[in-house]
């Protein structure tokens, strides 16, 4: 039996992907290490969604490599996005490497491991487009908080997406295997999960029926005992409908946060990039969801430098973003992917889209900056994550901040609070992008 170390990089659906093969690995008898470093094998998960995705995932098998030529780690595999996109390339460019799966052979990281250790080439590329294959996972996230994967692959086939040809189609996964899997969390001491998928909104389209399931799926989903918090990710505009919205605002245990990619408001921009919808349609849905949602947060990404965005349509998001006041927005510069449609188009050089990224970016600190302030004074509900060692202090999120991507509450306590626990805090102030606060009660 031998050491093995993983790295996961990118989505927390790519890390779900990652905890699988974990839980295979285990459950084959091999032991999965927490530190790379004596590794007989490194599994690094990659993704491959745009340029800088791309140098990460490079980085960290450079970094990995450079550990071999030292003879702290021993073989390479490399999986995930980048392999699967790059799969003609990586073993011929990078000899580090000792073995390569794509998306559709997760499943085969236990054999593909077991031959590196007896010096044998891997590469293997099963199809994108295979139904997933149900198994455990080990967590990797803190034990109070997982993510749900609900879905596989994309249909939507946005210009600039190479998502569809990397992950396939649209495959859902049974529902009764999604609420298995979240009793199991629940009853590990899961208190909050994370709905993701590349569209989550589109769950159970490709079902029989063709029905969105995702509204009850939702609804039961909150019948599990042990669970406080369900938080949904990657709900595309065009698909939320009157059923979703109102088991957003009906459920108490879903929290009323929505992550919605919307990426740009120009209508002409969206038609190009094939998105449906137009710019009134968004401003019409984003109305509607605040009225029928009391307390809503809205987290979206932006695109900026798109084929099509002249000055007039950039200012024209610009004005959107002021006016909508979404509280959490994430702004990219436009990455041409080499085999998009997009790419192919006519678009503004890296350091304008960088520059207006950058415009995007000061907009919605202003936006964040008020939305904090509004929150001094406030009692709410906060979720205690951890313990920062740099800050000497711990800290925890509210119902609007999802973990690694928005921001913190910091906390004061006379008694130290439990990792996991909800706590009741009264915020007494903002630093940085963060809030801060005092716990007026014990756990509950």
């Amino acid at each position: 039996m031998a050491n093995i170390g993983f790295i996961s990089l990118g989505c927390a659906k790519n890390q779900v992907d990652c905890e699988r093969m974990m839980h295979r690995v285990q459950e084959a008898g091999h032991t999965v290490r927490g530190d790379v470093v004596g590794s007989d094998v490194v599994v690094i998960n990659t993704c491959g969604f745009i340029d800088s995705a791309k140098s990460e995932a490079i980085d960290a098998i450079l970094q990995t490599a450079a550990l071999k030529a030292q003879g702290l780690v021993g073989k390479i595999l490399v999986t995930g996005c980048l392999s699967q996109r790059y799969q003609g390339e990586i073993l011929k460019e990078m000899p580090e490497v000792d073995g390569i799966l794509g998306t559709g052979s997760f499943p085969q990281v236990v054999p593909a491991i077991e031959a590196l250790l007896r010096d044998r080439p891997v590469s293997d590329f099963g199809s994108i487009d295979a139904p997933e294959e149900e198994t455990g996972r080990i967590l990797t996230t803190p034990e109070h908080y997982a993510f749900l994967k609900i879905a596989e692959g994309c249909d939507n086939r946005c210009a600039y997406c190479v998502i569809p040809y990397l992950r396939g189609r649209y495959r859902s996964r049974q529902m009764d295997d999604v609420l298995y899997e979240a009793r199991l969390l629940a009853a590990n001491g899961v208190r909050e999960l994370i709905v993701v998928a590349q569209d989550t909104s589109r769950y159970g389209t490709d079902l029989p029926g063709h029905k969105r399931l995702l509204p009850e799926l939702l609804r039961r989903l909150c019948q599990i005992e042990g669970l406080r918090w369900i938080r949904v990710h990657y709900v595309y505009p065009d698909e939320i409908d009157d059923e979703l919205i109102q088991v957003m605002a009906d459920e108490p245990k879903i929290v009323k946060y929505l992550d919605i990619p919307i990426q740009h408001c120009n209508s002409k921009i969206l038609a190009l990039m094939n998105r449906r919808g137009d710019g009134d349609f968004l401003r019409s849905l984003l109305d509607k969801l605040r009225s029928r949602i009391p307390g809503l947060v809205i987290r979206t990404s932006l695109i900026t430098g798109l084929p099509g965005e002249g000055e007039e349509e950039f200012q024209e998001l610009c004005d959107f973003l002021r006016q909508q006041r979404m509280e959490r927005v994430g702004a990219f510069p436009f990455s041409p992917e080499e085999g998009t449609p997009a790419a192919e188009m006519e678009f503004v050089d890296n350091e304008t889209a960088q520059r207006r990224a950058q415009i995007i970016e000061t907009i919605q600190s202003d936006i964040m900056d008020a939305y904090n302030a509004s929150m001094i004074g406030r009692e709410v509900e906060v979720l205690v994550d951890g313990y920062d060692e740099e800050q000497g202090q711990f800290f925890g999120r509210t119902y609007a901040d999802s973990p690694d991507i928005d921001g913190r509450v910091w906390l004061a306590s006379e008694e130290p609070p439990r990792e996991g626990d909800f706590v009741m805090v009264r915020i007494d102030g903002a630093l940085d992008g963060d809030l801060t606060g005092y716990i007026l009660e014990g756990a509950q």
